[in-house]
């Protein structure tokens, strides 16, 4: 697997003393997801997206994103992920990947354009965004779902913390991990990028065959933005908690579809801003 930190050499300086150590440090490298599908002049191949992330289980980054974007619906889309091209010189890392979709699944290059504006940060209204999760099918969750005890939940955040291996080296990573309703995560994915934590996680489920995630919690490290209700959404996770607040937006995302988000989840406290049935004492 590709390492995810580097060993630098620095000078640390502490109470007017300087030394000479070896620090190491989050790698971030581009990664650009190529996609290959059926036209009816033949086969085509477009680049998707070229995201910053931490090298490790590009594959599944790439299936993730490509399931939260709503451009597969389920791991059979899928014919194979690749690495392609020449390795980078300077670290051996190959920052090209490319995802063959099944002949027959069909990619609406023009929604595909829509859905990249509308869900990024660049001044789209919430309204916009809304509208933007609807039209890509996300629905608002059963009532009959999963509940998590208060006792379980709290617990999350430090086992989160404790499978953090690459945090440990460079404390520049964050962290989504998946968790079952009696806290034990089914899986934990880092990154240099929360988004790209929360989609390697979610292409982790997308081929192992445990989508949608109806059954589960997300855990994630930082904040809970807008982007990462969308992923949580489409994945069909109904709870959401991060250690830090919430925006506004990822708080309308939660009651529109009738999601549980939790926000400031530290020690033995957290804030329920949507939800909250799913919380049991």
């Amino acid at each position: 697997m590709a390492a995810s930190s580097h060993a630098v050499d620095i000078s640390r300086v502490s109470d007017s003393l300087q030394q000479s150590i070896t620090d190491h440090v989050a790698v971030e490298e581009p990664l650009e997801i190529r996609l290959g599908f059926s036209t009816p002049e033949g086969r085509a191949t477009r680049s998707v997206s070229i995201t910053m992330r931490t090298p490790g289980h590009d594959d599944e980054l790439a299936a993730g994103f490509l399931y939260t974007e709503s451009i597969v619906q389920q791991a059979s889309d899928i014919a194979s992920i690749d690495t392609c091209g020449p390795a980078a010189p300077d670290t051996g890392h190959h920052n090209v990947i490319r995802v063959e979709l099944s002949p027959q699944v069909s990619v609406d290059l023009g929604r595909l354009r829509r859905h990249f504006y509308t869900t990024s940060s660049c001044g789209v209204c919430g309204k916009a965004s809304l509208d933007a999760l609807r039209a890509v099918g996300a629905k608002p969750m059963g009532a009959d779902g999963p509940v998590f005890a208060e006792n379980v939940l709290t617990k999350v955040p430090g086992r989160l913390r404790v499978a953090q291996d690459t945090f440990d080296k460079t404390g520049g990573l964050h962290a989504a991990g998946v968790f079952d309703t009696d806290g034990n995560l089914v899986t934990i994915r880092e990154d240099i990028g929360r988004h790209n934590a929360v989609d390697k996680v979610v292409g982790f489920l997308l081929r192992s065959g445990k989508l949608p995630g109806s059954n589960f919690g997300l855990m994630v490290s930082g904040r809970a933005s807008f982007e990462l209700m969308q992923k949580a959404a489409i994945a069909g996770i109904p709870l959401l908690a991060a250690v830090s607040a919430p925006s506004s937006l990822a708080v309308q995302v939660a009651r529109e579809f009738n999601m549980t988000l939790i926000g400031f989840l530290r020690g033995n406290t957290f804030n329920i801003y949507s939800g909250a049935e799913r919380v049991i004492r």
